[in-house]
């Protein structure tokens, strides 16, 4: 049975055209997959663990191969748990709108407490390693413009990029980018057909 954590990104609730496209994912999923479990994680009402200096000073004990000890032990707890809840996952969704061309800073500060070193990648003699391959992800966003291949703004694009960089680390390669654009730069009707174009490429996708 497929698990899928599903990160939310957006503060905006049911007013979300990004949702509203995830949603439509996350239903094809389900039947594709049927059984599937989907453990929905909003991160702008989670509270997230701050890395605060004792987190950080755990972050450096296992980058340089020690374990962690002494007040790190109690404060990577939480960090840890957001971990094991991400790695439980078979299928990742991120939905996020961009904000000033990137992610919004909710969803930055998730990346920050959970890839890890020991969890999410570690360093050999070769160069780092991804320890969390084999695990398909989607992400879902809209964009005020049009920042979509061979447009004058696809180099402002920062959310494709980076996302490809962190769960590239990971070992995540199995990436599908699924956008609608342009949305505040758009008609009202233009916005409407940007969604269903959007939605309807979810629906030609094969998911296994």
């Amino acid at each position: 049975m497929k698990k899928v954590l599903h990160i939310v990104a957006s503060p905006r609730g049911s007013s979300s055209r990004t949702l509203r496209i995830a949603d439509a994912l996350l239903k094809k999923i389900g039947k594709q997959f049927p059984g599937a479990t989907i453990d929905t994680l909003d991160v702008f009402a989670e509270k997230l663990p701050e890395m605060n200096i004792t987190r950080v000073k755990g972050k450096y004990m296992l980058m340089s191969g020690q374990e962690l000890s002494g007040d790190a032990v109690a404060a990577w707890e939480e960090i840890k748990a957001h971990i094991a809840r991400f790695l439980a996952a078979d299928i990742i969704v991120i939905s996020t709108p961009m904000w000033n061309f990137g992610i919004p800073y909710r969803l930055k500060h998730y990346i920050d407490v959970v890839w890890q070193p020991g969890f999410m990648f570690k360093y050999t003699e070769n160069g780092p390693v991804g320890l969390a391959a084999g695990r398909k992800v989607f992400v879902v966003s809209t964009r005020g413009g049009d920042y979509s291949a061979g447009t004058p703004a696809e180099p402002y694009d920062q959310i494709t990029p980076y996302l490809k960089t962190v769960l590239g680390w990971a070992g995540i390669t199995d990436l599908t980018f699924i956008s609608g654009q342009p949305m505040d730069a758009n008609t009202e009707d233009g916005r409407e057909a940007k969604i269903k174009e959007a939605i309807a490429r979810i629906d030609s996708l094969n998911l296994a």
